[in-house]
């Protein structure tokens, strides 16, 4: 192989290379996560007040909070990898599965973590420091989702990388 060969093929492996790092910019991970974080956010916040008319009691406002942003989370995330994964597989029965199966591989570690320490911690210490409920909740679900996102940001990469995201490229058709 000549030396402009070799540089050609490191060029294009190198351009490849930035194409698909490109795609996973900071643009993607809005798109793909603030949806979600906006409807947890939001989920968190109506359940943590909505207990704050029969308790004032920190801790019951932090697993309120807790239980809300996590349906609220989930329920757009699904929507948003079912989508994705609808485009991958043929069916709705098999886009619902590999949903379910990233869900568990993209989140699995880090939703263990977060929902039963790191998160209901953070909360509480949120709501018991900040009189206010809703600026306490804010506060811990920062610090929660600085811990999980990078837990979980592993996991999506580890997933993308072994192409479990895309069957094309499992099946070497990519």
């Amino acid at each position: 192989m000549s030396t402009i060969e070799s540089e050609a093929d490191t060029t294009s492996l190198s351009s490849s290379t930035e194409q698909a790092t490109q795609g996973r910019g900071i643009g993607f991970w809005i798109v793909r996560y603030l949806p979600a974080e906006i409807a947890g956010t939001a989920a968190m916040i109506l359940a943590g007040l909505g207990v704050t008319f029969w308790t004032d009691n920190p801790a019951i406002i932090a697993l309120a909070a807790l239980i809300g942003e996590i349906i609220g989370f989930y329920v757009v995330l699904i929507l948003v990898i079912y989508f994705e994964q609808s485009r991958v597989v043929g069916g709705h029965r098999r886009a619902f599965a590999r949903t379910m199966v990233l869900l568990i591989a993209e989140f699995g570690a880090a939703e263990l973590l977060d929902t039963l320490l790191i998160r209901p911690a953070a909360l509480l210490l949120g709501v018991w420091l900040v009189k206010d409920p809703v600026w306490g909740l804010l506060a811990g679900k920062v610090v929660a989702d600085v811990i999980f996102y990078a837990i979980a940001a592993g996991a999506f990469t580890i997933t993308d990388k072994t192409g479990l995201r895309d069957r094309r490229v499992q099946e070497g058709v990519a």
